[in-house]
């Protein structure tokens, strides 16, 4: 049980941490374009070193793909 608490807040965490780092040069917050291109990276920048398979190496096509959205849609 303390290993699903876990990854849930570690999921949640991810997205929180994206939103807050969505700040422009001039300190105020992304809009429009900007912050959807900014989250759109974060969230791919947040999932890419999780899609591991469970032999141990990284994932490829398709099952990259599949991990990938399903681990987007879940940074929401």
């Amino acid at each position: 049980m303390t290993n699903s608490v876990c990854h849930r807040f570690g999921s949640g965490a991810s997205a929180g941490t994206c939103e807050s780092k969505a700040i422009g040069k001039d300190g105020r917050e992304l809009a429009g374009a900007a912050r959807t291109s900014f989250l759109a990276k974060c969230k791919r920048e947040t999932c890419a070193p999780k899609a591991i398979g469970s032999d141990g190496k990284p994932l490829k096509g398709a099952a990259k793909n599949s991990f990938m959205a399903k681990c987007a849609r879940e940074q929401r």
